[in-house]
């Protein structure tokens, strides 16, 4: 496919688009390549070490937290050799490949919308597998933390006195 060209599988509705995202989340450029692959590299190396310094029984937490990692990893490799393969930058100077198009609506903002009056705004943006596992990583954190609240089997032990301790040992008089 060519930059911008769109394959059609269900309509307008859903199609294959070739874009290439330089910025971050939803096309948000926050300076050059190299400062975004920057920021995407030490947000993956804080996800890692929070991973790592988390003991719980909370599978589902902990599974969300690896999609959160999986897709970060995804699309920092996009950007190390994007630039390189198609040869018009260098290591982590390469832009993400999104695809994934859901046109739910598309058209000018009206102006009197703050911050985004008069742009064009598609929605819903396109993306990749990758934004995918981290926009559904982050659902899963919150559903997660709200049923079983992160660490709370530790506040409950740590609450609770031990059976010997003189707090538990019956009074007599």
């Amino acid at each position: 496919m060519r930059l911008g060209e769109s394959i059609k599988l269900i309509g307008d509705w859903f199609k294959l688009t070739f874009t290439e995202n330089p910025g971050m989340a939803f096309g948000i450029e926050l300076g050059s390549p190299l400062v975004v692959t920057g920021m995407a590299v030490a947000a993956t190396v804080l996800i890692v070490l929070y991973l790592r310094s988390v003991h719980t029984d909370n599978i589902g937490h902990t599974l969300s937290i690896a999609l959160i990692l999986g897709g970060a990893i995804g699309n920092i490799i996009d950007r190390l050799f994007f630039a390189v393969i198609y040869g018009y930058g260098g290591m982590f100077q390469g832009k993400v490949v999104d695809f994934i198009h859901f046109d739910f609506w598309s058209g000018t903002v009206p102006r009197s919308i703050p911050l985004i009056g008069g742009n064009y705004v598609a929605m819903f943006p396109i993306w990749n597998v990758a934004d995918m596992c981290i926009v559904v990583g982050v659902v899963l954190v919150v559903i997660f933390q709200r049923v079983m609240p992160l660490g709370s089997e530790q506040a409950e032990e740590q609450s609770l006195p031990a059976a010997d301790t003189p707090a538990t040992q019956p009074l007599r008089s």
